[in-house]
């Protein structure tokens, strides 16, 4: 079975990153013989959509599932319509992640864990250097 893991690198051992939308990569992998490949998130800086983008750019992968630590709603539905599963708070070394899904550790999530944009940087600052 082919998945995607949200990863913050591009090694087995690197770790699940908690964003979908925005995650820099993701690992495809091949469960069966761990065989894998980094795939660029083209999704990263989009203006908005970011996590639709996403879950669509896995589509075209025929990934069967998405490991990642958060999943917002847009994504979460063109998941579903796609019949991909999404498997959410996951964390730890990706590696091991992968493992636990092919032991059958995980549930498929029945909704979203976070609310849409919240993989949005928001600035913090107090604007245009006023105090």
């Amino acid at each position: 079975m082919k998945i995607a893991v949200s990863a913050t690198g591009k090694s087995l051992d690197d770790q699940v990153d908690a964003r979908l939308g925005r995650v820099q990569c993701f690992l495809i992998v091949d469960t069966e013989t761990m065989e894998f490949h980094a795939l660029d998130n083209a999704s990263i800086n989009a203006g908005g959509g970011a996590g639709i983008q996403t879950a669509q750019m896995l589509s075209e992968q025929n990934v069967k599932a998405v490991l990642t630590g958060n999943c917002g709603p847009n994504a979460f539905q063109v998941f579903n319509a796609a019949g991909i599963q999404v498997i959410v708070g996951v964390s730890g070394v990706i590696r091991t992640a992968v493992e636990q899904f092919k032991s059958g550790a995980f549930s498929q999530a029945a909704t979203p864990n976070v609310a849409p944009h919240s993989g949005m940087k928001g600035g913090g600052g107090m604007g245009r250097g006023r105090r």
